[in-house]
């Protein structure tokens, strides 16, 4: 969540510093105050309630985050085929 909010954040100043953009496009591509404060919010509460566990809760919370982690980690990709771009015609006017 964290990284999260720090997305919003940079994003929000590359925009602002963008010169070449129209105002209405600024204002269409830039977060929003409001989701940056309910993000703030909500990291401010996860903290609080994490705060107020207990060591054996929390020694749970981080052995289930390893976990998702490696399975996450350790998941085969199947090797879905692609497609690929073609390549472009270097030379339009040429003949076969």
């Amino acid at each position: 969540m964290a990284a999260y909010l720090a997305d919003l954040l940079r994003t929000r100043e590359r925009l602002l510093a963008t010169v070449d953009a129209d105002d209405w496009a600024k204002a269409e591509a830039l977060p929003s105050d409001d989701e940056i404060s309910r993000v703030r919010r909500l990291i401010r509460r996860v903290k609080d309630s994490v705060d107020e566990l207990t060591d054996d809760e929390r020694a749970e919370i981080d052995h289930a985050t390893a976990l998702v982690r490696r399975a996450r980690n350790s998941v085969v990709h199947l090797g879905l085929p692609r497609i690929r771009q073609p390549l472009p015609d270097i030379r339009p006017n040429r003949t076969a």
